[in-house]
């Protein structure tokens, strides 16, 4: 990529792509932003950013953010959804608006990256999976990244279209790991089942700049890739580094998997009397039970040169410390 292009995000307002918005501005690229009219917009405050609110339903308004873009990453999407309509309508069909207003003038874009996600190929065997093993997700939120994902690659024979897939993602401005830490602090780990759990597990750092290199590389057209750590974790290594990230030790409660789906589906049925989905529900449970999430970089690493530059030590630590500049978490005790 050359600097002065222009990129869109979708969805340039959440965790993940605003960490692409000032990944792509220091770069030195002019960057329009489509996010909804009722986003929450702190994290682009002060930047050199172009706005757009027309939504992915609104053609008219996607021609106008498109009009002279060579590089459109597509970020949005939706996690939590009360019916499974909401799952394929901001997943899936969103996606195809977006490629077939690309449709119209195909010659414009260096690359269209799709955002993917780990849950779309499902949880892994004993070994980690790559891309050359089928789908198979386990949820309702997996099969519409699923979805999604056979759409995007069906129009790389028009469009330069690549997806990346990604894993457990952590980091600065990320509010759903950050109940983990929360909990930690208050001096409680929990952990599902009794069983060794590994997976893998990115910092939203390392992502951006996959899905940077991905976007500079001719050779991803019409291929799918997992940026993800290099390394596995079990959650008794990611508990440890927590306790050295925080300060202090916190007490390990082992919860076994019939509890997680009792709370979960309780959750479930209380969330039939709120306007918003529930953030645990049964198919979250199903997701959280399984035993290995594990996946293979080395196709990103060969294609695009791909690297976990940031391991866990650092990253929980680095996403601690902003935790706590924020006030999000108490300060780290003063030792004596």
């Amino acid at each position: 990529m050359t600097n002065g292009s222009i990129a869109v995000v979708t969805g340039a307002n959440g965790f993940v792509g605003s960490h692409l918005v000032d990944a792509l501005l220091e770069r030195g690229y002019r960057v329009r932003a489509l996010v909804r009219e009722s986003s929450d917009l702190r994290w682009l405050e002060g930047k050199d950013v172009e706005l757009f609110t027309s939504g992915l339903f609104d053609i008219d308004g996607l021609r106008r953010v498109f009009a002279g873009a060579e590089y459109v990453f597509h970020v949005a999407g939706v996690v939590k959804s009360k019916k499974p309509e909401g799952y394929y309508k901001n997943n899936v069909e969103a996606t195809r608006n977006i490629l077939d207003t690309a449709l119209e003038t195909p010659d414009q874009f260096k690359k269209i990256v799709v955002v993917g996600s780990q849950t779309a190929a499902g949880p892994s065997e004993e070994e980690p999976i790559d891309e050359t093993r089928e789908l198979r997700p386990i949820t309702t939120y997996g099969k519409s990244k699923a979805e999604q994902e056979k759409l995007a690659l069906s129009y790389a024979d028009r469009l330069p279209v690549t997806v990346c897939r990604a894993s457990a993602v952590y980091g600065e401005r990320d509010t759903e790991i950050f109940i983990f830490f929360q909990t930690y602090q208050n001096g409680l780990m929990t952990q599902v089942g009794f069983d060794e759990k590994r997976l893998n597990l990115i910092h939203v750092r390392d992502l951006v700049e996959g899905l940077l290199q991905a976007a500079e590389s001719e050779r991803t057209t019409g291929e799918p890739y997992f940026l993800a750590s290099e390394k596995l974790y079990t959650w008794k290594e990611i508990g440890e580094i927590t306790r050295e990230a925080i300060g202090r030790k916190a007490i390990r409660l082992r919860v076994p998997h019939f509890v997680v789906y009792s709370i979960a589906g309780i959750a479930q049925f209380f969330s039939v009397f709120s306007p918003k989905a529930a953030t645990l529900n049964v198919e979250k449970a199903r997701d959280l039970t399984r035993r290995l999430w594990t996946c293979s970089v080395e196709k990103a690493k060969e294609h695009f040169g791909f690297r976990q530059k940031i391991s866990a030590d650092e990253g929980i630590k680095r996403t601690v410390a902003w935790y706590r500049e924020q006030g999000w978490l108490k300060p780290a005790r003063e030792k004596r």
